[in-house]
């Protein structure tokens, strides 16, 4: 399941997520299946969630807004995201791939 989750392609990474839009707060949760889960706290209407999603991923990999990239499902809950030339990963996904949170 964890390989699904974050696949490794040279210095980037893909995720496959499973979002909860109108959270109390902007978090990961935890897996949801084959994907992470993360909430948003914004409303999944005119892109707000899809931008909430991608300043948060920014801001937890350390990396700038333009380094994450949609790459599937910008009006589903299960998306997929490049996030290009990782030097960082936060200690949530560093677990994940420890296999911590299996």
């Amino acid at each position: 399941m964890i390989a699904k989750a974050i696949q490794r392609q040279g210095e980037d990474l893909v995720l496959n997520l499973h979002i909860q839009p109108n959270a109390a707060r902007t978090e990961f949760v935890g897996l949801h299946g084959a994907a992470i889960k993360i909430r948003l706290h914004a409303p999944p209407v005119d892109g707000k969630a899809n931008e909430e999603l991608c300043r948060f991923l920014a801001q937890s990999f350390a990396v700038k807004r333009q380094a994450i990239t949609l790459l599937s499902g910008e009006t589903s809950r299960a998306k997929r995201v490049r996030i290009t030339q990782v030097v960082f990963l936060p200690p949530f996904i560093t677990k994940i791939l420890q296999g911590d949170l299996e």
